[in-house]
């Protein structure tokens, strides 16, 4: 939570990721076949026609362009979180990860941003960083909680809800998910299908009557909504 979250009965997913692709589907007049699936699953799934689009949280980047077509519906906003006790203070510039241990997503953007913040680091003489890889949410809190890791870094909603929720982890800094330019979520489809534009024109639709930002203040997300959807704007690497 709060992007994606299993209901009581392990099966329905629920969180702000569904609630859009509700508004979306429901504006076009579609039925929503909700498809739980795997970070690194959506790539393939989506350019083989195995999912129509992905609403998973994902980024726009100039690298994705080239496969992908993309209708924005949040800022992208990234958290760096430490244990409430870490005497680390602030984490928001490439010297302050040196040699730390960070829990991050394989293959995700803010990963990206730590490999370019480490190149730098190296080049200057400093300790690299070592990235701590969990696939779920369960084995991140551990590490961070046990000390197997200095700090988490993701999406600040995630960072946010967790640390609202338990008060055992605390924001020392947050970094665009375009570093070092602004970039935004977006509903991701394969390029050329077509969907983008009628997605994109959905996502405006339901900005313009408010049901948009009722879904996103549900989740605690208010901060990160956008004013209107683009199609394929500049993202991470432009």
């Amino acid at each position: 939570p709060p992007l994606t979250v299993f209901s009581d009965d392990n099966k329905t997913l629920l969180g702000s990721e569904v609630d859009i692709a509700r508004l979306v589907a429901d504006s076009l007049g579609l039925k929503l076949n909700v498809v739980p699936a795997s970070w690194e699953d959506w790539p393939l799934g989506v350019t083989s026609g195995k999912y129509d689009a992905a609403i998973s949280n994902i980024t726009v980047t100039k690298d994705r362009k080239e496969k992908f077509d993309f209708a924005t519906y949040r800022k992208d906003s990234l958290g760096f979180y430490v244990k409430t006790t870490s005497p680390i203070k602030s984490l928001t510039k490439a010297e302050d990860i040196a040699g730390l241990r960070i829990i991050v997503g394989s293959g995700t953007n803010q990963e990206a941003i730590l490999l370019a913040w480490d190149k730098e680091n190296q080049a200057k003489g400093l300790k690299a960083f070592t990235p701590i890889y969990a696939k779920d949410d369960a084995a991140q809190t551990l590490a961070l909680q046990a000390g197997r890791a200095d700090a988490y870094f993701g999406p600040n909603v995630i960072g946010a809800w967790k640390a609202a929720l338990t008060g055992k982890t605390r924001l020392v800094g947050s970094v665009d998910g375009g570093w070092p330019k602004a970039a935004h979520i977006a509903v991701t489809v394969k390029k050329g299908s077509g969907l983008a534009v009628p997605i994109s024109t959905a996502l405006n639709g339901v900005i313009g009557n408010g049901d948009y930002q009722k879904v996103l203040n549900r989740w605690g997300e208010g901060v990160e909504k956008i004013d209107r959807s683009e199609i394929n704007p500049a993202g991470l690497g432009d």
